[in-house]
């Protein structure tokens, strides 16, 4: 891991565009990345969290700044999923993270084709469906630091398909990250250390410069759009992921 620290800023600023815009994506693509490099799955779940530690709450204030975050939602997901994170941050240091990647998948691809429809259909609306916010918010945070990724995935893709309405779900999910994020990097850092500063501070510096602009071109996307964009997304990783772990 000697490498120079501009492929680390190009990532973090690449994945942090994806998540700022569409509510996901940045944990899932830069763990992609740093597994490919050989970093084992705890290690490289805790670079990316601790990174994203800084980008979330540049990201965050950010949706909060332009306007999209619903607070009843943020105060409905945030301690379910900081209980989550932290069990799943504890789980992945004893469990290969592998071992719920294509469950995590399979569920996915269901959500993204689902928003797919819905967006085929009709655009999303101001109100949601969802009812069983604290079981989401557990899930994500779980299954969050399992992978390296999937609040985003999990907790946006449930919600979008549920009806709730795409910017202020980004907005919520993204700024409601911040803690679940922070409380997941603790975890790690009480339990294996940290390590691998170099991709930390790459990271850091890539998503907080992306996480501005990205919560604005989410304030100016119309909603059928967003949720075309999120459905197709989602489905394409999850095919990705499946396809992966298969035989």
């Amino acid at each position: 891991m000697k490498e120079s620290i501009i492929p680390f800023i190009a990532v973090g600023f690449l994945a942090q565009m994806v998540d700022g815009c569409l509510g996901m994506a940045y944990g899932v693509s830069s763990t992609t990345f740093l597994l490919s490099l050989g970093l084992p799955p705890a290690a490289a779940s805790a670079a990316v969290h601790t990174a994203e530690v800084f980008t979330t709450g540049v990201s965050g204030l950010s949706h909060l700044r332009f306007g999209n975050v619903d607070r009843q939602l943020i105060r409905r997901l945030l301690i379910p999923g900081v209980i989550g994170g932290i069990l799943g941050a504890y789980v992945l240091t004893s469990i290969p993270g592998n071992v719920v990647k294509p469950v995590v998948a399979a569920y996915l691809l269901i959500m993204g084709v689902r928003i797919l429809w819905k967006a085929i259909r009709r655009t999303g609306g101001k109100g949601g469906t969802v009812r069983h916010f604290a079981p989401l918010g557990v899930i994500g945070g779980f299954f969050d630091a399992i992978g390296g990724g999937g609040w985003g995935p999990i907790v946006t893709s449930t919600l979008v398909a549920n009806g709730h309405h795409p910017r202020f779900t980004i907005g919520s999910v993204n700024l409601t990250e911040f803690f679940v994020t922070l409380a997941e990097a603790a975890t790690f850092f009480t339990l294996i250390g940290l390590g691998h500063w170099r991709v930390i501070v790459g990271l850091v510096i890539g998503g907080v410069v992306a996480a501005p602009l990205a919560a604005f071109i989410c304030r100016k996307l119309p909603t059928r759009a967003l949720m075309i964009v999120i459905g197709a997304l989602i489905t394409v990783l999850s095919v990705r992921t499946i396809l992966l772990t298969l035989p």
